[in-house]
């Protein structure tokens, strides 16, 4: 069985959906948090049990069967991320998965500027530990990243934030169709991956540009510093923890650490991946 985590969320919802276009819905199983949240699943034949990274006496029988187990990163900020992950990816092995895949990031390392990218390198080397066939899908940076400051640009005309730097964005539907790749295919995507990314780095001067081609309006980037960015975030409403975090992504840009591209991505999917420019589009039509 094929066993899926977090299928409730954004990318393990769209994994899931590329495997039952690969094989049997009785092949599938998902671990989540919630099951009722997962009723559509249930319907489409898809097995369903209650699995919470956090409590990992309840992934033994989530995991139960498993052959192989692709592991959604916990979406927790924190120390409390590793130690999620890992209990994960102990479970699996434990249930006796062949494969063990983890959704990492193109700029995991034990030095980043972004805190997340600490605890995928810290993740994946827990990983490479466990002597069971793995998967790093070491992930493009999130298209849909885009719309939490694309939306003030399109109200004000100017994309306002700190400077930043080029940035590999990738679309959650390529990301899902690749992951669903190395969960069904022997061979494709073993070990640690090159990044899965789209072709292009841009910058938020380029994605000033791209929006307005889209809009016919003048999009105009303006670049604040970084407190003062900061204090306003907080005065919009912003909390301020959320803010200082999002800072450590800037920061990390700025440095060059998401400014990495690789083939692998649209080898491994057969097709050209989703451009920013569509990312924004969406963004756009939504509004």
């Amino acid at each position: 069985m094929l066993i899926v985590t977090g299928a409730t969320g954004r990318l393990g919802a769209l994994i899931v959906n590329r495997l039952l276009e690969r094989v049997p819905a009785g092949r599938i199983g998902v671990s989540v948090r919630d099951v009722s949240k997962a009723a559509d699943l249930v319907e489409r034949g898809v097995r369903v049990r209650a699995g919470d990274f956090t409590e990992p006496d309840s992934l033994k029988h989530a995991f139960e069967g498993a052959e192989r187990v692709l592991v959604v990163s916990a979406a927790i900020r924190g120390g409390g991320a590793l130690t999620a992950n890992s209990a994960a990816i102990d479970a699996a092995r434990e249930a006796g998965a062949q494969r063990i895949l983890y959704t990492s990031h193109q700029a995991a390392s034990p030095t980043s500027l972004f805190p997340p990218q600490q605890v995928h390198a810290a993740t994946e080397e827990h990983l490479e530990r466990q002597g069971v066939p793995y998967t790093a899908l070491r992930n493009g940076f999130y298209a849909s990243t885009l719309g939490l400051y694309v939306s003030a640009a399109l109200e004000t005309g100017t994309l306002a934030a700190p400077q930043d730097g080029p940035v590999s964005w990738t679309a959650h539907e390529d990301l899902a169709e690749a992951a669903a790749v190395a969960l069904t295919e022997d061979g494709a995507l073993e070990g640690t991956t090159p990044p899965l990314s789209a072709p292009d780095t841009l910058d938020f001067a380029h994605v000033a540009d791209i929006l307005s081609r889209i809009t016919g309006r003048t999009i105009t980037r303006v670049v604040m510093d970084d407190n003062e960015w900061l204090s306003a975030a907080v005065a919009g409403g912003m909390p301020r923890s959320a803010a200082e975090f999002s800072l450590t992504m800037f920061a990390a840009s700025r440095n060059g650490e998401f400014n990495a591209t690789a083939p692998t991505l649209e080898a491994t999917i057969g097709h050209p991946a989703k451009t920013v420019h569509d990312a924004l589009e969406a963004v756009v039509r939504s509004r």
